[in-house]
């Protein structure tokens, strides 16, 4: 991985925006804001990190709740960001995070907050996170089965992480959305069954393929349970029907879902299919690291540092020209259509999921 750490020749300013949106070279537009507050994780999920090994970032090269909320009010202010997600790693890591989502609701009341959460503590926390100004949650839920919970997880956590949904849902950060990863010869045959809990219990869920993002790098296309494999696992009892709502650069594909033979449409499923069917020419999204660095895709092999202009006293205008430049250089795709994988082209990054952030 190469990181920019603050050299101005080392980025292209040719023909970067001085102003307005926050776009690169192919006409795409980030209105997404994704930042990552801990690297850390209570889980150790075999799709993301390793069993053991992990090396944190000391605490002190985290980004403080000052450094986001400056991060976000640029995002705003100058870009026209619309929307604010806290990922990690896992933010119910951070003892602050109430004090985070406060300060960006009292900063930009106007922009929505939201979290990507394993859901685990989430129940002590749920209430005090609304009344902070949390709008919703999106949380990890790969089985209903505790065996199968604690296989993936490496944790026997599943009763906790069912109670943060309902918590969430009684705090009214409704719909509360369910993310499911599916392994080969693990949970792959539970996809119809977590869509029947999920429309039963009010919840959107989102299958999503698993991508070479682990920190063991164990990820091979064989094993991938696909879009195509994911579908044809619900059709054993839905119908399901392309969602004629326009997808506005959401990476959830949606569908009605019906059961087989009736008419009632009982809700929406989606499926993020970012390996096989890659939906990178409407990506909206620009993302933050847990350490400050931009990274303009998850797949990305580049990062900019930007903590270092927020540490040396750089103004919000350095900060900006900076993050334009790092997002105009986005690649066109990520590499992962069939041709890059077969032909080994595809490169996986070498930091984990859980070190990017979602």
């Amino acid at each position: 991985m190469s990181v920019f750490l603050g050299n101005p020749q080392v980025l292209p300013s040719r023909g970067v925006p001085t102003r307005g949106p926050l776009t690169d070279r192919f006409g795409r537009t980030a209105t997404d804001l994704r930042i990552s507050i801990t690297d850390k994780c209570n889980l150790r999920c075999t799709y993301c990190m390793p069993a053991e090994g992990m090396q944190w970032l000391p605490r002190e090269s985290l980004l403080t709740v000052a450094e986001i909320v400056r991060l976000a009010r640029i995002a705003v202010s100058e870009f026209g960001v619309r929307e604010i997600r806290l990922t990690g790693g896992e933010p119910l890591i951070r003892p602050d995070l109430e004090d985070l989502v406060r300060a960006l609701r009292r900063t930009m009341p106007g922009i929505p907050v939201s979290m990507t959460s394993n859901g685990i503590g989430l129940a002590a926390r749920a209430q005090g996170l609304a009344d902070a100004g949390m709008n919703r949650v999106n949380i990890s839920l790969d089985t209903l089965c505790a065996d199968t919970y604690a296989t993936l997880a490496r944790r026997g956590k599943l009763a906790e992480a069912l109670a943060g949904v309902a918590a969430a849902q009684r705090a009214g950060m409704n719909p509360v959305k369910l993310n499911a990863v599916l392994m080969r010869g693990v949970n792959d045959h539970e996809a119809p069954q977590l869509l029947h809990w999920a429309l039963e219990n009010h919840c959107d869920l989102r299958f999503i393929e698993q991508m070479p993002l682990d920190a063991d790098h164990g990820w091979t296309r064989e094993n991938m349970v696909t879009a195509a494999d994911i579908r044809e696992s619900l059709a054993a009892d839905f119908d399901l029907a392309p969602d004629r709502v326009p997808r506005a650069g959401a990476p959830a594909e949606k569908h009605l879902v019906r059961r087989r033979g009736e008419e009632r449409v009982l809700g929406t499923v989606g499926i993020i299919a970012s390996v096989t069917e890659p939906f990178c020419e409407d990506c909206t999204r620009t993302r933050i690291t847990a350490e400050g660095h931009v990274r303009s895709c998850l797949f990305s092999h580049h990062e900019t540092d930007l903590m270092h202009l927020l540490r040396s006293g750089a103004s919000d205008a350095d900060v900006t020209r900076r993050w334009r430049e790092a997002m105009w250089v986005k690649p066109r795709a990520h590499g992962m259509d069939h041709t890059g994988l077969d032909s080994g082209d595809y490169v996986q990054p070498d930091r984990s999921m859980s070190a990017i952030g979602g």
